[in-house]
């Protein structure tokens, strides 16, 4: 019986702490991906906090538009990524285009 509570708290943390000591994920910012056509350049601005207490950076998509020589955007992403509960953690906008 003490197993099987134990087993159950285990998946019970699991589901609500899904995520929170390491999380790489990209997320697409376009609604008609079936239609997108990317272009030939690509260009990334990101953010960046650490102890919850820094903040730096630019990641909007003006910069990563120029970062990446881009007059024209295409199709948007955005990257995250975060260590332990956001103690580290990276925003990047990724753009696409020409």
């Amino acid at each position: 019986m003490k197993s099987i509570r134990m087993l159950l708290v285990a998946l019970s943390l699991s589901l609500l702490l899904g995520g929170c000591l390491y999380t790489d994920i990209e997320i697409p910012q376009d609604t008609d991906l079936n239609q997108t056509v990317l272009g030939a350049k690509q260009g990334e601005a990101s953010t960046y906090s650490v102890l919850w207490l820094f903040a730096w950076g630019d990641g909007g998509t003006k910069a990563a538009a120029e970062n990446g020589d881009l007059t024209t955007i295409n199709h948007m992403d955005r990257k995250i990524f975060n260590i332990l509960f956001g103690l580290y953690s990276r925003t990047t906008t990724v753009v696409y285009g020409d």
